[in-house]
């Protein structure tokens, strides 16, 4: 296994080059958790999807987890061509979207399986690995 690259469990602050990964919804409706802190760097209100100032957003607010995996690939394959960022992934999908650590992790194993440098996960997600 690659070496763990952990997200801090609380993103208070960001570096010039760092993007703050977290779970939205389809309108960008950034009113809660990880999307409301996500305003503070850049989330756009009506944007759901995709990079905004020093965010990504990843729509999490479906009936189930398999909905939201093109929306993690897309991710990954944008992080790929931006090797100049560092994405620090919250526990997207596991607050006010109500799925599990265990639903989720595996979405994102392509992070390990791919060796995708620039990605940092959250260690809950490495529990589930």
């Amino acid at each position: 296994m690659t070496a763990k690259r952990i997200s801090p469990k609380w993103i208070k602050s960001l570096e010039k080059n760092e993007i703050f990964v977290f779970g939205s919804n389809l309108s960008g409706f950034h009113g809660g958790g990880a999307a409301r802190l996500a305003m503070e760097w850049g989330a756009v209100w009506g944007q759901g999807v995709g990079l905004q100032g020093q965010t990504y957003a990843i729509p999490t607010m479906f009936d189930a987890a398999e909905e939201i995996k093109p929306y993690v690939d897309e991710f990954m394959d944008f992080a790929k061509v931006h090797p100049e960022l560092k994405f620090l992934v919250t526990e997207i999908g596991c607050g006010i979207a109500g799925f599990s650590t265990d639903e989720i992790a595996p979405l994102f194993r392509q992070v390990i399986d791919n060796n995708i440098e620039n990605i940092y996960l959250p260690e809950s997600f490495y529990e589930v690995f």
